[in-house]
């Protein structure tokens, strides 16, 4: 009886640390998290609270070149000012921090890209990658409407900026949604990249984290708006 006893608690101890592990899994780790915050408040333009974070942020472990490639990065979602800002404010932080005898590591720069083939095309395969969707060979809607920036949006983001490898796609999609919901009345677009946060492997319980951070970091009004777009992308996705 004894022996029964004893494996009885022996297996309720592995379920329980299996289930632990299993949780820390779907956490986001805090390299992504600070990625968010220093998206959000960069294309909200909060400089004073970026500081902290850009700081909060190398602490965690992200390299100096993954700093500045989250804050290139975001420039497509919300403009060149934006992202500019947010990297003089990462300049006056490693000033500071190297005055302070503090050395952060410089990280990987982009390796380079040999492929020579049709930059659009590229753009176009990375985009029916990331939306696992084959691309139309007609264009409709806006990019019907405007061309020019369906050429911009495939040859310059999703082939310029998506093929540089400094940071994973599920990093980039933690900056874009992040920017997006940060700026607010974007749901279409939000709603677009929620779902390619889970075609890269980020998973409900991490973009719901997201979501939290985004409340902390950002505001009450954006969280909601983000939560409802949210909630709808994950039913569309276990529908599937």
């Amino acid at each position: 009886m004894k022996k029964i006893s004893l494996y009885v608690a022996i297996i309720t101890l592995l379920l329980g640390i299996s289930g632990n592990i299993n949780a820390q899994n779907k956490m986001l780790d805090e390299k992504q998290r600070k990625i968010i915050t220093i998206s959000a408040l960069t294309a909200k333009g909060d400089l004073e609270k970026l500081k902290t974070e850009l700081n909060a942020g190398l602490d965690a472990g992200l390299t100096v070149n993954q700093i500045k490639e989250a804050l290139v990065h975001l420039y497509a979602y919300c403009g060149f000012p934006r992202s500019i800002r947010g990297l003089q404010t990462f300049m006056e932080v490693l000033d500071e921090r190297k005055a302070n005898g503090i050395t952060d590591e410089l990280g990987a720069d982009a390796s380079p890209i040999n492929d020579d083939g049709n930059k659009y095309e590229r753009g176009k395969k990375i985009l029916g990658e990331l939306t696992q969707t084959p691309q139309p060979e007609t264009l409709s809607g806006y990019s019907a409407f405007a061309p020019t920036i369906d050429t911009f949006l495939k040859e310059h983001l999703f082939a310029d900026i998506f093929e540089r490898d400094v940071l994973t796609y599920a990093e980039r999609e933690l900056v874009t949604v992040s920017v997006i919901s940060s700026i607010g009345n974007a749901e279409p677009m939000l709603r677009s990249h929620l779902a390619i946060c889970l075609n890269v492997g980020l998973t409900p319980e991490q973009l719901q984290q997201f979501v939290d951070i985004i409340k902390s970091t950002i505001g009450k009004k954006e969280a909601k708006s983000a939560q409802k777009v949210l909630d709808g992308v994950i039913k569309t996705h276990k529908s599937k």
